[in-house]
């Protein structure tokens, strides 16, 4: 059998975290370990008993969902950060996503497609749906400043690594960009990991932010 996932729940809205509590306590893989009603609360209780993934608000008292997940990252817990949002708050969500965060959901979504989230997140993937990815991105990327250095970092890609990043940056998956680009899935996988070494970044969510912030894509 595979080992329970343990999540812990970050919202401050008592009746969301029961909610949630009752989805995914359902689930035999699945195991709430904790909730806070504050960013603080939840870096004070996750330093002392880590888990596997956290389900963060953004917008809680005392610390926001941004600032907490930068900490929870930093200290180097281990623990996967997965946004909960909605689109009013998009720039905050972006903030989150370079804290650290592996990815967002949309506090709507289908109960499969959340526990499914907490599933892929465990497993060190990223969750950006594309189509919501490229929504967010849009809407945020341009009111941003470039990140000084950042197109500097591209100078060692390869010009196929580069075709490659343009298309992790537009939401494409794996065999899409297989498609698109006439080479084998594992090829494609190769070159994410030779990307995620030479740009130093965590995850395919890092290299969307670096791709869009360095002005390789633009909308």
């Amino acid at each position: 059998m595979s080992p329970t996932i343990r999540v812990f729940l970050a919202d401050d809205q008592a009746l969301v975290r029961s909610g949630f509590r009752m989805l995914i306590e359902a689930e035999d893989d699945l195991a709430v370990v904790g909730e806070a009603a504050d960013g603080a609360a939840a870096v004070q209780a996750l330093t002392a008993h880590p888990a596997d993934v956290v389900l963060m608000d953004i917008r809680m008292p005392v610390m926001d969902g941004v600032e907490a997940t930068r900490q929870i990252i930093r200290a180097g817990l281990g623990t996967k950060v997965l946004v909960l949002t909605t689109f009013d708050v998009d720039e905050y969500v972006f903030a989150a996503l370079k804290a650290g965060a592996s990815g967002f959901l949309l506090k709507d979504a289908r109960p499969t497609d959340l526990l499914n989230a907490i599933r892929n997140v465990a497993a060190g993937e990223a969750v950006m749906a594309p189509s919501a990815t490229r929504r967010l991105l849009d809407q945020v990327v341009p009111t941003l400043p470039a990140s000084p250095g950042a197109d500097r970092r591209l100078d060692v890609l390869t010009d196929r690594e580069r075709e490659v990043l343009i298309e992790i940056a537009a939401g494409a998956t794996n065999s899409e960009i297989a498609s698109r680009l006439y080479m084998a899935e594992g090829t494609v996988k190769t070159h994410i990991g030779r990307l995620l070494s030479k740009l130093q970044c965590r995850d395919r969510v890092g290299l969307v932010l670096l791709a869009y912030e360095s002005g390789l894509v633009r909308r």
